[in-house]
């Protein structure tokens, strides 16, 4: 009995396999059948083409010093605020001079030492000379000897040497009291130009590190707003496209409500990498822009996004960038048979693959190689291989790209039943 119901579970299995098998031939076969791909088709037109190249960036103003002490001490007197205007030579900082007062008596009194050492130093070297001279006139004489006379030569030569020193060593001594007069004026602070109080890091009653040889502590900064700049970071396989004097659009996050126009003026030749030495390394190249419009609302730091006009060409044939795609090497049965050695043939070439487009002939497509030209954001310039007025498959992408072939049966569809046809699609 148990051999009997294996027996039956068997051949309903056997059963329902070839159930399956044969309804994945059926939906196979129906599916091999080629119907009619809805297509939309568009005339070829002629039209102006912009080039454009898109990056992010930063405002930055035009010029912007940073203040830093070079005196060390207490701030005594703050005189602005975060935001406000300052005239060139306006006092904006004072530091507590106490340490720097007490630096400058102690090189005054060394440099008035110094002054009358060298008094001391010459009263001994008349002094020495006089005897010089006397002992001289004595030798000739034969009233002195020779030794006496050499010893009388030494302590003038003594004299000259130590009197030639205190003359340096006031001079070194009035150049620590200059350094020391520069430090002390350096504890007020003026601005050294006309603009406005972009960044302040300090308060009164803080204290702050100051050295000639670095860089103090940053105060505060100081910008020109009147003339404002886009710092931008373009990829490095756009930078070439660039040029001084392009046009550019510039629209800044915080006014969305007006584009500004801009013209390049400086492009860095040096990178700005990015993870280097990682899979995600990023070349980035500044570009700077500056504003030809003028807005109050700008502030250092405001995020902007810029669309610089690379070039622009007038009644050039073009179509929309969906039409155009890249011409495949054969079929893919075909790319199949070829095998390892076209795979390796084709590694070894640096040229891209050809570009192309569907043109519509009644109910049929056939390809058509085209020379591209210049883009922009919804159009690209054909050189050559069509002209105007042909009629070319522009959408859907996923049947320029792929699903069409030489010779395939399409059915046009116009744009808005397309778009009528996927709205109903979604809501249902």
């Amino acid at each position: 009995m148990a051999k009997k119901k294996s027996r039956k579970a068997l051949v309903f299995f056997l059963i329902a396999v070839v159930a399956v098998i044969a309804s994945a031939v059926a939906w196979f076969l129906v599916m091999k059948r080629e119907g009619p791909i809805l297509v939309t088709a568009d005339s070829v037109e002629t039209r102006t083409i912009t080039q454009t190249v898109s990056a992010i960036g930063k405002l930055q103003p035009e010029v912007m010093v940073k203040i830093s002490s070079e005196a060390s001490g207490e701030i005594i007197y703050l005189g602005v605020r975060d935001g406000d205007t300052v005239r060139s030579g306006q006092l904006v900082a004072r530091i507590q001079p106490d340490i720097v007062n007490t630096q400058l008596d102690q090189s005054r009194f060394a440099a008035e030492s110094s002054k009358m050492a060298i008094d001391v130093a010459k009263a001994e070297l008349d002094r020495t000379e006089a005897d010089f001279k006397r002992i001289g006139e004595l030798v000739k004489k034969d009233f002195a000897t020779r030794e006496e006379y050499d010893r009388a030569r030494a302590a003038y030569n003594s004299a000259a040497a130590r009197y030639a020193s205190a003359q340096s060593d006031y001079q070194r001594s009035m150049g620590v009291l200059r350094q020391t007069q520069a430090t002390a004026s350096r504890t007020t602070i003026f601005s050294p130009m006309n603009g406005v109080v972009t960044y302040l890091a300090v308060e009164a009653g803080e204290k702050v590190v100051g050295t000639a040889q670095m860089q103090g502590t940053e105060m505060m900064r100081i910008s020109d707003l009147s003339t404002m700049n886009a710092w931008v970071d373009v990829d490095e396989n756009d930078v070439a496209l660039i040029s001084v004097g392009d046009t550019a659009r510039i629209r800044v996050d915080a006014l969305r409500d007006t584009v500004y126009r801009g013209v390049v003026y400086e492009i860095s030749h040096s990178p700005r990498v990015a993870a280097q030495g990682t899979q995600e390394e990023v070349v980035n190249f500044q570009v700077r822009i500056r504003f030809v419009d003028k807005d109050v609302r700008f502030r250092p730091g405001m995020s902007c996004n810029v669309d610089i006009e690379t070039e622009t060409r007038k009644d050039v044939v073009a179509v929309p960038l969906g039409a155009v795609t890249v011409k495949q090497d054969g079929s893919e049965q075909g790319a199949e048979d070829k095998g390892l050695t076209d795979r390796r043939d084709a590694s070894r070439t640096s040229s891209r693959p050809p570009s192309m487009v569907w043109i519509v002939d009644k109910s049929s497509v056939s390809e058509r190689i085209v020379k591209t030209g210049i883009s922009d954001q919804g159009y690209i310039e054909i050189l050559s291989g069509v002209k105007k007025g042909e009629s070319i498959v522009v959408a859907p992408y996923q049947a320029v790209s792929k699903l069409l072939r030489n010779g395939a049966p399409v059915k046009l569809e116009d744009a808005a039943a397309r778009r009528e046809r996927f709205r109903k699609m979604r809501t249902e």
